[in-house]
């Protein structure tokens, strides 16, 4: 199962298994308390039988002083059961029959053993239908995501050609017209797309549980040189030191590539990007002195973007990446100052 899938199930099971166990309790509590109502009625006949035959070794009979008790009723406190009833011939004396407060205790135990063991069984049941309806409700969902997959992919493959075209025929036109900063331009536009398109498939193909070691300062370096010839007015700085990683390395290395091409290009002209690793805490931070965000809370949302260019995937991409590769991730942002991304790679760095 996929994060989501496993996410939908539990939410699906926690709340059909809890919705149900809570009622289920209500319902076998009240229960008990009628069955402690039903012994109480059961113990009182036989407390009235037992005043005519004097035949009951469970109950204590005792002749009392007549105060005026009420009779034929019963009595329920600390010491146990009690009910008074007339003596024939006698108006001095009644007779008191109870039942004492250890064998009443007794009796409630059976009582209460009884209704926790069919408790127990009907939540077991609950537990498995539960399983049940929540790998039934999972049904829909995957086959939702399967079809936005397979659409997506349709969609990256339909992509190749029209921008080969594009690509071919603005080669043609810069080898006719020469360097021009329109054709740099659409050619800048035309990469952006091959590397969202590079994105999106390597985010829908999932292969985060291939790891392998690699060279954390190397990594940083080879996507460097590649920034600095793309934005020469940024001026990078590598603080980082070997270190070996082990995890993924294409994904990564598209975490990476995301935060480090969004600090330049959001970056004021002459700017600075300064990327820091920090052995004491494991701490890999991404600091730019660019234009800042306003709303760092949403950032990581799904198709949330404050500038015209982009379509707003990259940083969820990125949140997706990290949850995937046990990296917890966080971003200090002020407006016209720039923005720090801070990443804790601890689980990266040994194994």
């Amino acid at each position: 199962m996929s994060r989501v899938e496993l996410e939908s199930f539990f939410k699906s099971f926690i709340l059909f298994f809890i919705s149900l166990g809570i009622l289920i309790s209500f319902l076998f509590y009240i229960n008990y308390t009628k069955n402690i109502q039903t012994l109480d009625e059961k113990l009182f006949s036989q407390m009235r039988i037992c005043s005519y035959d004097l035949n009951c070794k469970q109950f204590y009979i005792d002749f009392i002083a007549n105060e005026k008790q009420e009779q034929y009723k019963l009595y329920k406190n600390s010491n146990g059961l009690t009910s008074y009833y007339p003596i024939p011939n006698s108006i001095k004396n009644i007779m008191s029959i109870s039942l004492n407060n250890e064998k009443y205790i007794q009796e409630l135990e059976i009582l209460k053993s009884n209704a926790l063991y069919y408790y127990f069984i009907t939540l077991a049941i609950i537990f498995v239908l539960s399983i049940l309806f929540s790998i039934y409700s999972l049904y829909p969902l995957r086959n939702a995501l399967i079809l936005t997959k397979e659409f997506i992919k349709d969609i990256l493959h339909d992509f190749n050609t029209p921008l080969s075209s594009i690509r071919l025929n603005t080669s043609m036109l810069k080898s006719e017209l020469g360097d021009n900063s329109k054709l740099s331009r659409i050619e800048q536009s035309i990469e952006n797309v091959i590397n969202l398109q590079q994105q999106l498939r390597y985010y829908l193909q999932n292969y985060t549980s291939q790891k392998e070691t690699f060279d954390l300062q190397q990594s940083v370096t080879n996507k460097l040189n590649i920034l600095e010839k793309n934005y020469p007015n940024i001026t990078f700085i590598n603080n980082t030191n070997e270190q070996i990683l082990f995890t993924n390395k294409e994904a990564f290395q598209r975490i990476l590539d995301n935060i480090l091409t969004n600090a330049a290009k959001y970056n004021k002209k002459d700017g600075k990007v300064t990327i820091s690793f920090f052995k004491e805490n494991h701490q890999l931070t991404i600091e730019d002195t660019g234009i800042g965000i306003q709303n760092t809370k949403k950032i990581f949302d799904r198709f949330y973007k404050e500038h015209e260019r982009g379509i707003g995937i990259g940083l969820h991409i990125v949140k997706k990446l990290c949850e995937e590769l046990s990296i917890s991730i966080k971003v200090e942002s002020q407006i016209n100052i720039g923005t720090k991304f801070i990443l804790n790679i601890s689980e990266l760095t040994h194994h």
